[in-house]
Order: C-alpha cells, then structure tokens, then sequence
C-alpha cells in the first residue's frame, strides 16, 4: 500500500498543495515552520481520522479560512481508496471515501494503517497514563475494527453518565443509572478485553524493537487497573458492574464515574524500573521510540499490507547508534521523513524541498 497523491486546501499553512510522493523513501527537508510536519500530518490523517499530534480538528484550518479540505489516493491490495475529509470552523467534519460517506469511521481505519514517529512522543512514557491508554486503543482500533467500535461505545456511555451526574449529583435517579452502569460495564470490559490483547500481541514485539533501537535489557508492561480487572480476562462486564454500583455514592458526590478503563494506568517498566520516573531522558527516548516501532510490525504482521511510516523530525534526537537501528525501518514500504537538515537522514530515497508554500 502506498499514497499516490495528496491534496491540500487550506490546510495549516498551505492555502493549496498537490504532492505526489514516491512509492518507497520521501525525506522532506525545509527549515522549521516551512510546512514538513503539516503534510506529514495531512497524509495521516487521511488513514487515522485525526491528528497524530493530538490537535483539535479546528487548529488544521489555515488562519482566515472557513475550512480545510484533505484529499488522497492509496494504492491498496484490490485497486485504489480515495479518501476526502473537509473540516469547517465551526462545525462538523465531512468523511468521504470513494465519494461516498463510509457507514463506520473504523471501515476508514481498517484500509489505511498508519504509524507516526514525532519527538512529542517522548510524552507516552513521561507524562500520565490517558496517552499510554490511547497508544493502546489506537493500535487495537488499526488491528481489529470492532475495537474502535467499542471504544466509542465506552466513551459515549461514560459521557452520558458523567453528564447525569454532574445534573443531578445526589438526586439522580437509580433506574437511570442502572441502565448506564449496564452500559458502561458492557463497553467497559470490551475495552479491556482489547487492551489485553494488544499487550500479548506486543509482548514479543516491544522487546526486540527495544533491542533494534540500540537498547539492552527488557522494556515491558505493568497494566494496573482502578476497579479490579483480572489481567487474564473474562468476568469484567459483571466486576466493573458491581464496583460502579458499590461506588455510585462517591461518584454521586465528586458528580463524575471514577472506575472503568479510562482510569487504568498502563505503566511502562525497563529492567523491573518504572520508566516514567526512574528511567533516564535518553531511556525514555528509546522507549518511546520502540513503542512506535512495535507498532509499525505489529500491524506489518497481523494486516495483508505494510503501514505507511512517517519519521517527524526523529533523526534530530537520536545519537548514531539508535539511528542505525530506525535506518532499518526505511527498506519497507512507503516512508516519509522530515528533516531540517540535508545531512541528517543518511538514506536512499527522493528528496523534497519544503517552503511552506510548494515542495519540489
């Protein structure tokens, strides 16, 4: 699978862009601003549905304009998907692929996988765990479509019970919230359900992306849940249920649902450390970067097609060695690379300089 072409209106800083990529290694060079991570991002989006900097939709907009509109073609296993996503401000985004609005937007994400590299990922393994809780939703979404199914139904029923009770606090009503505890106990466990899986699919995979990065030792997970969950599965919907149900006093005070899977914590841990406090800046560097590249053969692995890999300005940060390990990356499929400097991405691959205006 590859991105033929992209086209961009009003898009960050491009009032319009075509761009035409190479099938294997684009390494985009222009200096800071002129627009690299822009198209990086607009081509990602176009797989992902969002931003893969944690953007609101509205901030893509160009300044002045009403909307943005992102359009590409990918070569796929049986021919060719068109995806098109206008964004107003304000308002609703419009989804199309193939010119029609697809029924789910999971059906977008099961034809186009995606994986980014951006230095904010050291972020994953530093800051708390609501971006190590989407890392693994993301990547259950990108490998099983149901999953982002059910993540959407768990934030919809939470979002419908904390709204109950931030109304009503203490006067809400217990049928009421028994039919949403249902909800999100049913949801809720599905949730889980998937994020254990795609711990045991990564169990193997993180480690020897550890390795590849320049690493030695182990770099595992610690998955700690805040209602009980048993890591082996199964019984969640009736354990989550019954915690709800035994803290709906508190929940009714602090007017918000304090258990479920949005408050887990999956924690990360290198050589029985913590990663997130007593690893080193450039340990946690790696295991951010190992995180991604887990991914990227996670779903090389379990999908019939390779992600398209994007490398945000990744080679800045990383000492030779480590960079040696992510050079290895640049042999499979389509790739694109962004960097200020001409030296720095030492690869075979087309060039493109970036002016914020046109690549060439």
């Amino acid at each position: 699978m590859h991105l033929s072409w992209l086209e961009l209106t009003n898009t960050r800083c491009y009032e319009t862009l075509r761009f035409e990529p190479a099938e294997g290694v684009n390494i985009l060079i222009g200096s800071n601003g002129a627009g690299k991570t822009s198209i990086l991002e607009a081509a990602a989006y176009l797989g992902l549905l969002k931003s893969f900097r944690g953007t609101p939709d509205d901030a893509i907009v160009r300044n002045g304009a009403a909307q943005a509109v992102i359009r590409g073609e990918f070569v796929v296993e049986s021919g060719t998907t068109r995806v098109e996503v206008e964004l107003p401000r304000p308002g609703r985004r419009r989804v199309l692929v193939n010119g029609k609005r697809p029924q789910r937007n999971r059906d977008v994400l099961a034809q186009i996988p995606v994986v980014a590299f951006q230095p904010d990922d050291l972020d994953l393994v530093k800051r708390g765990p609501g971006l190590r809780r989407g890392y693994l939703d993301d990547l259950a979404a990108q490998l099983w479509p149901q999953a982002g199914a059910d993540q959407q139904d768990y934030e919809r029923a939470v979002r419908q019970r904390n709204s109950l009770l931030k109304q009503e606090g203490r006067r809400a009503d217990a049928v009421t919230l028994d039919v949403w505890d249902e909800r999100v106990a049913i949801a809720g466990a599905a949730v889980f359900d998937h994020r254990l899986r795609v711990l045991e699919t990564l169990d193997a995979p993180l480690g020897e992306a550890y390795r590849l990065v320049g690493e030695r030792g182990s770099l595992t997970w610690a998955y700690a849940s805040n209602w009980g969950a048993l890591m082996e599965g199964g019984g969640g919907v009736e354990r989550l249920r019954d915690v709800l149900l035994q803290r709906r006093p508190r929940d009714m005070d602090q007017r918000t649902t304090s258990a479920g899977p949005h408050r887990d914590d999956p924690a990360l841990v290198v050589d029985d450390r913590p990663a997130r406090t007593m690893a080193s800046q450039g340990e946690q560097r790696t295991v951010a970067l190992a995180l991604r590249v887990a991914a990227y053969r996670v779903l090389s692995l379990h999908r019939s097609t390779r992600p398209i890999l994007l490398l945000d300005d990744v080679f800045s940060e990383l000492d030779p060695a480590h960079a040696r390990g992510v050079m290895t990356l640049l042999d499979t499929g389509q790739v694109f690379v962004t960097s200020v400097r001409e030296d720095e991405v030492q690869a075979t691959g087309r060039r493109w300089a970036v002016d914020g205006r046109t690549v060439t």
